[in-house]
């Protein structure tokens, strides 16, 4: 068995912080219309949105709503079966893929440089 190492451990993003947030909106729906996640398990999430669109701070006033919607997120993706997480992941980095590969480069030119 090989030992890994720190760097091996922790990869560092190779997105933003804004796409990270996309992709786990992502992976956190995908999660939610899959059957072979918990029904007890999914109400996480709805409650934590719940919690963020309710006009009031009923259950704990000192903590932020944001924190609150990472806090239910964040515990959903860990509770959810790692394999199950893992196909859904593998599935939207290849779709990320696919879209990357679209890309066409092209060149402008600016009028005002032409007309004189």
């Amino acid at each position: 068995m090989t030992e890994k190492t720190p760097s091996d451990l922790i990869k560092p993003s190779q997105r933003g912080m804004l796409q990270d947030l996309i992709m786990n909106l992502k992976l956190i729906l995908r999660l939610m219309g899959d059957a072979r996640v918990n029904l007890l398990l999914k109400v996480l999430p709805v409650l934590s949105l719940a919690y963020w669109i309710a006009p009031f701070d009923a259950a704990i006033p000192v903590v932020d709503d944001a924190a609150i919607l990472w806090l239910g997120s964040y515990l959903f993706l860990e509770l959810c079966p790692p394999k199950v997480v893992q196909e859904h992941r593998r599935q939207l980095a290849s779709v990320q893929s696919e879209a990357n590969e679209e890309i066409v480069e092209g060149e402008t030119t600016d009028l005002k440089d032409q007309q004189g």
